[in-house]
């Protein structure tokens, strides 16, 4: 950039460089999606189209940055990690934020005709996001464990709310005074006792969200060759290829990180 008198306004921008050695997180979430899914007629509890569109979304953000080694997502949200030892954009919180962000909101309009087929796009969702840094692998590990944590309370209290309503009877109203002040036993005993559902059935997706991990394939593909006497031939190739890979399982127990030991970077 050529260089003028108007360039000293540059130093009036704010230095949001993160800190080094920590795991970048930007978490997105729906904007105002309890007024979306009403509008787009997402089934009740849980949209399986809507859910699928979130990781579709999220993959799109991982192929685009492939310094993110780990996502988790869960209802309208989703949780990107950056390694420590990223130097995407030079660390800026702004940058990164803003890329994710743009990158899943298009890619959710992009997409949404794979999952909703001739059901229109009413109005263009929106997503905000925020930056949080974790020093240590247990700050990040627990991290994951608080959003799925929160995902099984939200899916469970949503089960039950939901069950009432379609299948008990009950208005809105009458199924949240109902809930009022019950605990986790309480609303499994309710799901059992009155409607014949054990909640331990239901859908992994739904009660633990969705992990997104980089895995290394072999792929074979056939590649034409030429052989010492000039004739040509198809001869079979084999060759690894990184590729995002999803997960409905437990990151709050251990033996998620046994099983996936590269994820995280040497360090406390």
């Amino acid at each position: 950039m050529a260089k003028s008198k108007f360039e000293y306004v540059r130093n009036f921008e704010t230095d949001d460089t993160c800190l080094r050695n920590c795991y970048i997180v930007v978490r997105l979430d729906g904007r105002n999606f309890h007024k979306f899914a009403e509008q787009h007629k997402f089934t009740k509890p849980n949209d399986d189209r809507a859910l699928g569109l979130m990781t579709r979304s999220a993959r799109s953000v991982m192929g685009d940055l492939e310094d993110i080694i780990i996502a988790y997502g869960q209802s309208d949200e989703f949780s990107f990690v950056f390694k420590r030892t990223s130097t995407l954009f030079k660390r800026r919180a702004s940058k990164l934020m803003t890329h994710v962000a743009s990158q899943f909101s298009s890619s959710y309009v992009f997409y949404w005709k794979d999952f909703f087929g001739e059901q229109p796009l009413l109005y263009p969702p929106g997503f905000d996001g925020r930056v949080v840094l974790y020093p240590t692998n247990r700050n990040l590990r627990d991290y994951l464990s608080w959003r799925q944590a929160d995902c099984h309370i939200n899916n469970l209290y949503n089960t039950v709310f939901w069950t009432l309503v379609q299948k008990g009877g009950l208005t809105t109203v009458q199924a949240e005074d109902r809930l009022k002040g019950t605990l986790a036993a309480d609303k499994n005993e309710i799901l059992f006792s009155e409607f014949d559902i054990n909640y331990n059935n239901e859908s992994a997706l739904h009660k633990k969200g969705t992990t997104l991990i980089w895995e290394k394939r072999d792929e074979t593909v056939t590649k034409r060759m030429k052989r010492p006497d000039g004739e040509e031939e198809d001869v079979p190739v084999t060759r690894s290829r990184r590729t995002v890979q999803d997960y409905h399982c437990d990151i709050i127990g251990e033996q998620f990180w046994e099983e996936h030991p590269d994820i995280l970077e040497d360090g406390c």
